[in-house]
């Protein structure tokens, strides 16, 4: 607040600053700008008219021209900033009404444009281009700083001119740190006089990485929806609510990001649940796209030449959990086949060990062998990369759509993301007992080696023993599949290998 503030004020000498502040939806841009105006208003109140125009009840038709826009100019400075305009004739006029001489402005103007990626693109190309002039000229202008909140439309990426307006500077909304996510639960804690476990928000913040909108709405669902008042909140608590909200809680910013991503770019979300150093950049339309939507962000790592290299990350855990879980459903809403023989019992999965995942991946081949059998190919129509085998993502929706149809009544079936993308582990977990498998598809030994030790790593790290990994292989070559099975011990993790065709 304090910065946007800043950069509103700029120099009293100079005039303040033009400038965006952006961030996917549900992130508190309209509410630091509300903060903003209030500070502004309480300690320069004086100096400046702070005001703002929100361009989200405007209503346009495609056929509409870009002059529309002028004949609503009216209603916005008489419901926002309480003056009284005649609608101008031009776009021309419109930015008249800034200058200085005969201006409906008592005092220097700090403006705040809210929604302005509501507009019609053709209306934002001419508003930037004016309000570029209008800073080159400033000495003659009453618009003294100003600042565009929106998504996406103001950095001119829908824009095939890209953004005239650059003379702008950026202001981008965080997400909450770790100290200010456990603050508010502090305060509510302090208020309400019920104890919340230190577990539950540190585990709120890992599943959503402190974006705004979600830690608002799981603290919803934690304080009132589902709080067990008197008792305390605790991770019982949590693991009841983080399962409703991925199942049965609606939220408008999770069904909003789950349509944008199924949208131009699914093959590039997909991509990103198969690869775990798929290059970041805002070069890349789709990269601009789904990053402002909220599906993901960028990161830092050391490539395997010591260079530094961004690489796409979905935006958090519990994002990446629901675009699996709804992704996976439209995949393969059914299946085409019994998953199990109807005599076979599973008395060797389930036996006195617990659970022999690599005996129920046995399980998982049958079935496909059954199909092939019947010439279905589960695998038609599905993604393919670049080199026309299959994307890793669509033996991670096929997999689980079996296990859970398969023991689903049997086990919980949970996918989890243990580096944040491009490796999904199903986790089975029954009776106490817990078995991994890592999904990967073959590319080269070389990788098939790392993918195990990932699976044995991750195996350490829930004090398992064994982990499975289960690789999809584009050949039905029954040799050739014996021999990239087998077991290998890594350390103290017996990692099994069950490698599956997807060859018809």
């Amino acid at each position: 607040m304090a910065r946007c503030v800043e950069q509103l004020l700029g120099n009293s000498d100079e005039g303040g600053h033009y400038f965006t502040i952006w961030a996917a939806r549900q992130t508190g841009k309209t509410w630091l700008m509300q903060r903003a105006l209030e500070e502004v208003r309480v300690h320069h109140g004086d100096r400046f008219l702070a005001g703002t125009l929100s361009m989200q009840g405007l209503v346009f038709k495609d056929t509409d021209p870009p002059e529309a826009f002028l004949s609503k100019v009216p209603q916005l400075f008489r419901k926002h900033l309480g003056l009284s305009i005649a609608a101008p004739a031009s776009f021309e006029a419109w930015a008249d009404l800034f200058l200085k001489g005969p201006s409906p402005f008592p005092r220097p103007l700090l403006l705040f444009i809210d929604e302005f990626d509501h507009l019609p693109q053709s209306v934002i190309d001419k508003l930037i281009m004016l309000f570029r002039d209008i800073y080159l000229n400033r000495e003659s202008s009453m618009l003294h700083g100003l600042a565009l909140i929106g998504v996406r439309a103001v950095l001119g990426v829908d824009s095939p001119k890209g953004s005239p307006f650059n003379v702008q500077r950026g202001l981008h909304v965080p997400n909450l740190t770790q100290e200010e996510t456990a603050e508010m639960f502090r305060q509510y804690q302090q208020e309400s006089g019920q104890p919340i476990d230190a577990a539950v928000v540190d585990r709120l913040q890992e599943l959503t990485r402190g974006q705004p909108g979600l830690v608002g709405w799981f603290g919803e669902l934690l304080t009132e929806k589902y709080n067990p008042r008197p008792e305390s909140i605790t991770l019982k608590t949590w693991t009841r609510v983080y399962a409703a909200a991925c199942q049965v809680e609606p939220n408008n910013t999770m069904l909003n990001l789950l349509k944008k991503a199924k949208g131009p770019y699914l093959r590039q979300v997909l991509k990103i649940f198969s690869d775990t150093d798929v290059p970041f950049s805002f070069g890349q339309d789709w990269c601009n796209y789904l990053l402002l939507n909220g599906i993901i962000d960028s990161e830092e790592i050391v490539d395997s030449q010591g260079a530094p290299l961004h690489v796409c990350r979905f935006s958090s855990p519990f994002v990446q959990q629901r675009l699996f879980n709804n992704l996976s459903e439209d995949t393969f809403a059914e299946l085409r086949e019994l998953p199990l023989d109807p005599l076979d019992t599973l008395a060797d999965v389930f036996g006195s060990a617990g659970l022999d995942v690599p005996a129920l991946l046995g399980r998982y081949v049958a079935y496909l062998g059954r199909l092939r059998k019947r010439g279905e190919d589960p695998w038609g129509r599905q993604p393919r990369r670049k080199d026309l085998h299959h994307t890793e993502a669509v033996g991670h929706f096929h997999l689980y759509r079996w296990l859970c149809t398969a023991i689903g009544d049997e086990c919980m079936v949970s996918p989890e993301f243990p580096t944040g993308n491009g490796t999904v582990d199903l986790v089975l977990r029954r009776q106490g007992h817990i078995g991994i498998i890592e999904v990967k598809s073959f590319v080269n030994q070389s990788l098939l080696k790392k993918g195990q030790e990932q699976a044995a790593r991750y195996a350490v790290k829930l004090g398992q023993s064994a982990a499975t990994v289960a690789v999809f292989v584009p050949v039905a070559d029954e040799e050739v599949l014996r021999k990239l099975s087998g077991e290998r011990r890594i350390g103290e993790v017996a990692v099994t290998t069950v490698a599956i065709s997807w060859d018809r």
